[in-house]
């Protein structure tokens, strides 16, 4: 996995930034923010810098619960979920690609969660992110 580029604690980053930084898959970010703005409501956002991992990561929530990660590399962003194993049902009965459920099935889990990444550069993967939105959204 190419590593997230977002190193330097004193610039924070702006859609300008990103944009520069991921170029054409701009649109999905785009594309993405919408989505969950427009089929989820109490939205928030917040970009952090992460001492222990030395970069800025992005984070959408709703309330307190992070419904995903970002990290901004080279010429695109991967997007990541942290799923409880109630989500086990849901990601097994949903129609994502079997390499995200394999994905899931094998990931360490951490504090009875599993991650899994989407690194975006296509219309599938933005689908697949916005299934997992959904899903995320759907677990109590």
């Amino acid at each position: 996995m190419e590593p997230i580029v977002l190193t330097d604690p004193n610039v924070q980053p702006t859609d300008e930034l990103i944009y520069s930084i991921i170029g054409e898959n701009s649109v999905y970010w785009e594309k993405m923010v919408d989505y969950l703005y427009e089929n989820h409501f109490d939205i928030s956002e917040e970009w952090r810098f992460y001492n222990d991992g030395k970069v800025w990561l992005h984070r959408a929530l709703r309330k307190k619960n992070t419904i995903y990660w970002i990290g901004i590399q080279k010429d695109t962003f991967r997007v990541s979920f942290w799923l409880s194993e109630k989500a086990i049902p849901m990601i097994e009965s949903s129609d994502l690609p079997e390499h995200i459920k394999e994905e899931y099935r094998n990931a360490k889990p951490f504090n009875h969660s599993r991650c899994v990444t989407v690194i975006i550069g296509s219309d599938e993967d933005l689908e697949n992110v916005m299934k997992l939105i959904d899903l995320k959204m759907k677990i109590k």
